[in-house]
């Protein structure tokens, strides 16, 4: 980690409130930051984009230094579908960051359409955020979500990061069903299986206090009581359950759109 984050605007207080986020994520990485605006065309090619699009970047990169004005910020607006737009940008950076609701939501409907297509598609991490999340460091932990998936394995190394650049303890949490027991789903294989799934990766980041939930429970009901104390929760994008067709898992979709903190979505290797 360490290069660029990247977020996403849209000139909603939501998405002001994910270049703030964005700003602190850059700034204990030490990276760069690039606000990006997606803008469907229009007019003609050869025509300038519209001021407007620039005003609402610079009024991110804005709120972006006021958070960290020691970070290095560029702004683009870029032509074309968002979620391809940052799709693209998702192969050159360490996390994009996104408002889970912006100018397009429908009153209703707490998630847009543009997380969870990004989420599925991007080639980096996501960050989800409302503008209820406190966009400060905080005290609490990193939740992160196992449940023995290739996402979910990736989410890991993504939850042990963020930890320490946080400076956080890391609680995983791998959530069980008694009323769909079956051999394997006992409460001594489920905590076989979230001991095995990060065992020996706190042995690269011996500072990180890590501790092991195993709960009785619907998964994303298991994380969303977790998310009210935590500072971020770290998900896989897609679980054990996650069916051919789905671009997004259901759990990290419910986690996305009511956690009580940042979420960070993570693909496993396409």
């Amino acid at each position: 980690m360490g290069n660029l984050v990247v977020v996403g605007v849209d000139g909603s207080s939501m998405s002001l409130t994910a270049a703030e986020a964005a700003a602190a994520a850059a700034a204990r990485r030490g990276a760069a930051l690039r606000v990006v605006h997606a803008e469907i065309p229009i007019k003609p090619r050869h025509q300038v984009p519209d001021p407007g699009s620039r005003t609402l970047v610079d009024k991110a990169a804005a709120h972006a230094l006021g958070v960290a004005p020691e970070v290095q910020v560029t702004r683009a607006v870029v032509t074309g579908d968002v979620v391809h737009v940052l799709e693209l940008e998702s192969q050159v950076a360490d996390l994009i960051v996104v408002g889970s609701r912006g100018m397009g939501g429908i009153a209703g409907l707490l998630l847009g359409s543009t997380p969870v297509s990004l989420a599925a598609r991007s080639r980096c991490p996501v960050m989800t955020v409302r503008e209820e999340h406190r966009t400060s460091v905080g005290t609490g932990p990193v939740v992160l979500g196992v449940d023995g998936s290739p996402d979910s394995d990736a989410a890991i190394d993504v939850a042990f990061a963020e930890a320490v650049l946080r400076r956080a303890d890391l609680v995983a949490v791998h959530a069980w069903q008694p009323d769909k027991s079956s051999p394997g789903s006992a409460p001594e294989a489920a905590e076989q299986l979230l001991a095995q799934a990060i065992a020996g990766r706190g042995d690269a980041h011996p500072d990180v206090a890590v501790s092991r939930n195993v709960v009785s429970g619907k998964a994303r009901e298991v994380l969303l009581e977790a998310s009210r104390t935590a500072q971020l929760v770290v998900v896989g994008a897609r679980g054990r359950s996650g069916l051919a067709g789905l671009l997004l898992g259901s759990v990290s979709q419910a986690v996305m759109t009511h956690a009580h903190c940042p979420v960070v979505t993570v693909r496993g290797t396409p």
